[in-house]
């Protein structure tokens, strides 16, 4: 599941301080071969400039020029697309699927607004959803599963495990619920020469990035680009880091002094992936190192190692890859091994 794009949350904010009409569409609902999931978002102003994306630009133009009249009018709208549908296929969605999207116009908004403080939780990383009634265009935001009442909790549990967007029957119209999970982190601890291929595979995928190495020779910015650079070590870094269960941690510096104190830290928190680099038996030395360190074998036999799928990697790349496959397996509840 691709969740919704924060960025646009700031630019809608900003687009409705410079005065300008602003709607933004949502993906409701998909069937088959839909190019973009439940969620997507694409965010449009009233002289057609929009970003994002409802369908990999299959029907954007047509959802930017119906967007203009919901505009105008402030009276949102339904809009199917399909490949039984002549419009669908005078725009290009001819891949065998269909998609609902809802196009709502967006009104300024005061700080204590619920797009302001839907934005305030997506920068603290908290789990948020933001709660549409499509028939009355009404918003709200909720945090739990409580925040819809006995009846919806359910539902509202599942979007926010499963980062699940979802269309679903309210006592007052139907209700649309866009879950806004924190976006995933990668914490790449050693600057180290796999490194290189693997940032920018887990930044193509939306991973957020922070590269830890006390090392300022392996730790620059002509190696990294702009990617977040932390030059301590792990034990004064890490602290200062939050650790959540939206977080990943991979450890590859074959250096216990880097690798043990990050590896611990990760242990001890919520992070859903723990990987270390090294043979088996490197793996059985770390091992002990960290049971001597107090950590319960339980914790322990969280790491992933040897790190990443088995593809037969060979090369820093390949191996870069087989670390980005399993994190994302594990992401998607799929990486028993």
């Amino acid at each position: 599941m691709s969740a919704p794009d924060p960025y646009l949350l700031s630019t809608a904010l900003e687009w409705l301080a410079q005065g300008r009409g602003v709607a933004i569409a949502t993906v409701l609902q998909t069937w088959g071969s839909a190019p973009q999931p439940v969620g997507s978002q694409l965010l449009i102003d009233a002289d057609g400039n929009f970003l994002g994306s409802v369908s990999g630009g299959c029907v954007e133009a047509e959802v930017v020029a119906q967007a203009s009249d919901v505009i105008a009018t402030g009276a949102p709208k339904e809009l199917e697309f399909g490949v039984e549908d002549n419009t669908a296929w005078k725009v290009g969605l001819a891949c065998g699927g269909s998609i609902r999207v809802f196009v709502e116009p967006l009104a300024a908004d005061s700080p204590d607004g619920v797009l302001h403080l839907l934005l305030r939780d997506v920068e603290a990383r908290r789990p948020v959803a933001l709660i549409t009634n499509l028939a009355t265009g009404a918003r709200s935001v909720a945090h739990s599963s409580g925040d819809l009442g006995l009846d919806l909790a359910p539902a509202l549990q599942e979007a926010f495990r499963c980062d699940k967007s979802m269309k679903l029957a309210g006592t007052d119209g139907d209700l649309f619920i866009n879950v806004f999970n924190p976006t995933p982190r990668l914490i790449v601890v050693g600057a180290v020469h796999i490194a290189q291929p693997l940032v920018p595979m887990a930044r193509a995928l939306g991973h957020e990035v922070i590269i830890l190495d006390p090392r300022s020779a392996f730790a620059t910015e002509e190696r990294f680009g702009d990617t977040r650079i932390v030059r301590e070590w792990p034990d004064e870094a890490l602290p200062k880091i939050c650790l959540d269960s939206h977080t990943a941690l991979v450890a590859l510096t074959h250096d216990a002094k880097i690798d043990d104190p990050a590896l611990i830290a990760a242990l001890a928190s919520d992070a859903f992936y723990v990987g270390a680099l090294g043979s088996r038996k490197t793996h059985a030395k770390r091992v002990e190192r960290l049971r001597q360190a107090g950590v319960p074998d339980l914790d322990i036999e969280r790491i992933r190692a040897p790190i990443g799928l088995d593809l037969g990697a060979q090369g820093a790349a390949e191996i870069a890859l087989s670390i980005v496959a399993e994190i994302t397996a594990v992401q998607r509840g799929r990486g028993a091994r």
